[in-house]
């Protein structure tokens, strides 16, 4: 074999080589890109799943596996689970990048996240809006799973410690790219803010010009929406009382789909829906969550009068062209799945 035919071959294999080095070690060895991107990628399943869970479990007054809503059907709620997805991993990874030094709180760019899940909602499906809220509660969850991840499941207590530090470090771009997302998913039953109303066209330059964070933007609408007291509030409704109650059902190896459904009627039994109240007003809403004990104290979907009483609710609640829709109960729901999810629960 002539020297020169090996200095070839020793040419041609030694970049192979060494390029199989740093793929093994950009895959397998711990601390580097690859065991993050990994690590974003299963939480970023974990939500995907949480959301699919959620929107298939049939659940009273929304759309579920076997029933729809005029215009918007189940399977644009499959199209936009996976069209938010890919964000979902990006916030894990800006939430990683945060924990090792590599970026700051400020530069997860909740808001931007917020506002490219609506926009490929919006180009994956057809039904209009669809997982808005659900995105808004469940995007800080990602980045804040990113920062604490260390295994297969996450440390729910560190999750969230570092998710009142993420909405607390959201900016006024957060703010105006939020407004963006608004417009670009158009969702029924906003109503009139008090304050920069998301309708006001002066709205975003105040917010820049005054420097409103996100976080403080929700301080205004806290007391008449669900999901902007869960940010104001580090998620009291979800942590404290839909995640215990979700997962002590699956703990028990429940059907997966009546754990779901009596773990929303919980809560909304014993929190008003705010998507109803600001279509038909707080009082409804209320008559509403009674509604909704009622069922669950007839046995809910374990005994035959409860679900004669789940039957009847569940219709009564389609009436009137949806405008009793518990659609903020059911983001609180997915929000509560993926912290089962995160934790480890696997159907």
């Amino acid at each position: 074999m002539s020297v020169n035919f090996c200095a070839s071959l020793l040419r041609c294999c030694v970049p192979c080589y060494t390029t199989l080095i740093k793929l093994s070690a950009i895959t397998w060895h711990d601390g580097v890109y690859g065991l993050q991107y990994c690590r974003s990628r299963q939480i970023s399943q974990c939500l995907e799943l949480a959301v699919l869970l959620e929107a298939s479990a049939h659940k009273p007054g929304n759309v579920s596996v076997v029933t729809n809503f005029e215009g918007t059907r189940f399977e644009h709620f499959l199209a936009s689970a996976v069209a938010i997805t890919p964000s979902f991993e990006l916030a894990a990874e800006r939430g990683a990048a945060v924990a090792e030094g590599k970026s700051t709180l400020a530069e997860i760019g909740l808001g931007q996240l917020v506002r490219n899940c609506a926009a490929e909602v919006d180009a994956w499906q057809h039904g209009g809006n669809t997982l808005l809220g659900t995105i808004i509660l469940i995007l800080p969850i990602a980045a804040a799973a990113g920062m604490t991840s260390v295994g297969k499941r996450c440390n729910l207590r560190r999750l969230r410690k570092a998710l009142k530090l993420v909405v607390e470090s959201t900016t006024p771009a957060d703010a105006v790219n939020l407004y963006e997302a608004i417009k670009i998913a158009n969702p029924g039953g906003l109503g009139e803010a008090p304050e920069l109303d998301v309708n006001d066209p002066t709205s975003e330059a105040r917010i820049l010009r005054e420097k409103v964070s996100l976080l403080q933007v929700f301080k205004i609408a806290e007391k008449y929406d669900t999901i902007c007291s869960e940010w104001v509030n580090n998620y009291p409704v979800t942590f404290d009382m839909a995640y215990p109650y979700l997962a002590k059902k699956l703990s028990n190896r429940n059907d997966l789909n009546e754990a779901i459904i009596h773990t929303f009627l919980e809560v909304l039994a014993n929190v008003p829906d705010t998507f109803i109240a600001r279509k038909v007003g707080i009082e409804k809403s209320r008559k509403v969550s009674i509604n909704a004990r009622k069922v669950l104290d007839l046995g809910g979907m374990r005994t035959e009068f409860g679900k004669e009483s789940l039957h009847r609710f569940d219709q009564q609640l389609r009436r009137s062209n949806n405008l009793l829709n518990p659609g903020t109960t059911a983001d609180i729901i997915g929000a509560a799945l993926s912290l089962c999810v995160l934790g480890g629960y696997r159907p």
